[in-house]
């Protein structure tokens, strides 16, 4: 057995055993603990399992980040995730053992579980020398679970139940499938490195090969929900990789629940480069065959000293005009406005989780009385 599968199979056990005793310490304190306490528990858990049926879709930083707001709520989320990664230690696995790209898949289960903060440190511990530099604990422990079962979609699903997370995380597809694209120069591109350098020369986007199904569990979910969020993540290598499976895009196009976008904070350097709101759902309007119902967009301002560190690497703020607003509003889409502006350790720009979230969970509850699941006066 060569070191690096050693070490691989060492860090399966090492999660093993630390889920072990996080479940015989939690008993533990549970058998500590007087009984009012117990009726907290379960009230929580009890409210969490009434919670809307959320599926949300895309990928990336985005779509953890969405999580980590909804799992407050309720824990009837599913979290579809595009499996096109091929960057950092989800690109290594991909090219040398043949996996789905795990990275993305690990965020969310991360997000979704209940003490993200430990996990976090765990799950993202990531390897400095040796054969292992670069590759994450978690993408490893994701590997070794494939190939102890087999299956990726299987090894997904027992980490979700081995972390008891509040939801469920699923690849899009368990197909090997590329991303490739055409630019306005009629430039073939391929693979998500490339389509993010391009993406605003994009004229074409698809995926090879062009068949790919989408998981039943994904089905199904999409065909229980109470609402559907698009993004909020990179347009074109988080997002529309999802949207561009045949069977998934016609799904959604008739689907009867809401579908929202969330809009972007700011342009991502070369693949959204000089490309507005409008621009964004234009590709998804192209790709689904119809508009979102609503879209979530930022109106607050980004600090000054926050916006020009970001305008120096291409990033520019993304708002609505009134012009913009008026056309969105004459295609059928509803604009919901809000201030949506998270500065994260004093340096990276991210969403307001606790803002966005409310906006997401007001209109799945009116979703839910509009088709009859929950009485209005509740």
């Amino acid at each position: 057995m060569s070191s690096s599968v050693y070490i691989i199979f060492m860090a399966i056990i090492i999660i093993v055993l630390t889920a072990y005793l996080l479940y015989t310490g939690k008993h533990t304190i549970l058998m500590n603990i007087s009984p009012r306490h117990f009726t907290k528990i379960n009230n929580e858990d009890y409210r969490l399992s009434l919670g809307p049926k959320i599926v949300a879709i895309g990928g990336g930083t985005g779509l953890s980040t969405l999580l980590s707001g909804l799992k407050g709520y309720t824990r009837n989320i599913t979290a579809v995730v595009a499996v096109t990664d091929e960057g950092g230690s989800s690109g290594r696995l991909r090219q040398e053992w043949g996996m789905l790209p795990p990275g993305d898949i690990r965020n969310c289960i991360v997000a979704l579980a209940e003490n993200d903060n430990s996990l976090n440190s765990l799950l993202n511990f990531r390897f400095d020398r040796g054969e292992l530099k670069g590759h994450n604990l978690g993408n490893l422990i994701l590997l070794a679970t494939t190939e102890m079962v087999g299956d990726f979609q299987r090894a997904v699903q027992e980490l979700n139940k081995l972390l008891a997370i509040r939801g469920q995380v699923l690849p899009v597809t368990t197909e090997t499938v590329t991303l490739k694209g055409e630019t306005i120069n009629g430039e073939k591109v391929s693979g998500e490195l490339q389509i993010s350098d391009n993406g605003s020369k994009l004229s074409k986007l698809w995926l090879e090969p062009s068949n790919a199904q989408p998981l039943e569990s994904v089905k199904k979910a999409i065909d229980e929900a109470d609402i559907i969020i698009l993004g909020p993540g990179s347009l074109f290598t988080s997002l529309l990789p999802n949207l561009l499976l045949k069977d998934l895009a016609t799904q959604l196009r008739y689907t009867s629940v809401p579908l929202v976008y969330v809009a972007n904070l700011v342009t991502q350097p070369k693949e959204t480069e000089g490309m507005n709101i409008l621009s964004h759902i234009d590709w998804i309007a192209g790709v689904l065959g119809v508009v979102p119902d609503y879209v979530i967009a930022n109106q607050a301002p980004i600090p000054e000293e926050y916006l020009n560190i970001y305008s120096k690497i291409g990033a520019d703020p993304l708002y609505l005009s009134d012009k913009e607003e008026k056309y969105l509003q004459s295609l059928g889409v509803k604009v919901i406005y809000g201030d949506f502006i998270y500065i994260k350790d004093e340096k990276l720009l991210r969403h307001d989780i606790y803002n966005l979230t409310d906006s997401i969970i007001t209109l799945a509850e009116e979703s839910r009385v509009r088709i009859g699941k929950i009485n209005e006066t509740n």
